[in-house]
């Protein structure tokens, strides 16, 4: 006979991602004041160019066994991250922001699917359920208005944005355990650097003027970036896919609090979506635990 229970279960690792993703929606208050001194596309490729070279500050003498295959990895991820962040500004500049949120959302079922796809591992019970409430919750807290079903090419755009953050999260596992995750870290944060440069061309930016303010948030935001990704490329060593997406969702969460706290008032919508996602990341943390009892047999001389 066997029975079984559920127990809270985390990992020091996933408690870690935890504590990013906090920072990490800390951060969304900067990024606001950051637009207003720059266009967007060349703000991240600063951003991520002032994180690049403050991992590789801290990384010189492991940086000279750079592999073909860290670069390899370096490149793919980083080109992700920097048509994440792109194409999710570039479609803003035709479709509301509530509806750009809905579509980035669809990164969180896509990445279980990918796992599955991509590298051969079925996500677990508890982490689906959480995906399943997590993606709940992202949709009350975009509150998308109507015509959702309409597909212009603002919406084409930020969903191929949603792919590619998946794609981020599933290329990061994919490698992980089997790279230097400092190198690995400089050459992605490089690339997406370089490839948000590239996009201020067909977005027609130009350079701003270097305010103290844009240097001072650039270098701020630039050292948040480099510890977000190294912690990420490090924990999901041991985090699979499906359970680190379920922390991410946790992002806007605390950007809501953040928000909240320099005084902007979150809807009954939003709040509901918040809680949502705390449980999502609550039930993800869940494990079945077997307790097998064997039967015993007495026999009678």
């Amino acid at each position: 006979m066997s029975s079984s229970r559920y127990a809270f279960s985390i990992k020091p690792q996933e408690a870690i991602l935890i504590l990013i993703t906090m920072f990490w929606g800390g951060t969304f208050l900067a990024v606001q004041y950051a637009v207003t001194l720059s266009d967007p596309f060349f703000f991240v490729g600063l951003r991520f160019a002032t994180a690049a070279v403050a991992v590789a500050l801290i990384s010189l003498k492991t940086l000279r066994g750079l592999t073909m295959k860290e670069f390899k990895a370096g490149v793919a991820i980083g080109v992700s991250i920097a048509m994440g962040y792109s194409l999710q500004t570039w479609g803003l500049q035709t479709i509301p922001s509530s509806k750009s949120a809905f579509i980035t959302a669809m990164y969180v079922p896509l990445v279980p699917l990918l796992q599955w796809l991509c590298l051969g591992r079925m996500p677990g019970l508890m982490s689906c359920v959480g995906i399943v409430l997590a993606f709940i919750g992202l949709i009350f807290l975009a509150g998308p208005g109507d015509n959702l079903l309409a597909m212009g090419p603002g919406e084409i755009i930020t969903l191929i944005g949603a792919v590619a953050i998946a794609a981020e999260i599933i290329l990061i596992s994919a490698w992980a355990g089997k790279v230097d995750v400092k190198r690995v870290t400089v050459v992605q944060l490089a690339t997406a650097s370089i490839v948000a440069f590239i996009a201020m061309v067909p977005a027609g930016e130009s350079v701003p003027p270097m305010s103290t303010g844009l240097v001072v948030v650039a270098l701020g935001l630039g050292i948040f970036s480099a510890i977000i990704q190294v912690t990420m490329n490090w924990a999901q060593r041991s985090v699979s896919p499906t359970r680190a997406t379920v922390i991410y969702t946790g992002e806007p969460v605390w950007a809501g609090i953040f928000g909240r706290l320099a005084g902007e008032r979150l809807p009954l919508l939003a709040l509901l979506g918040a809680a949502f996602i705390v449980v999502g990341v609550l039930v993800s943390e869940l494990k079945l635990k077997k307790k097998r009892r064997e039967a015993v047999d007495l026999t009678l001389e």
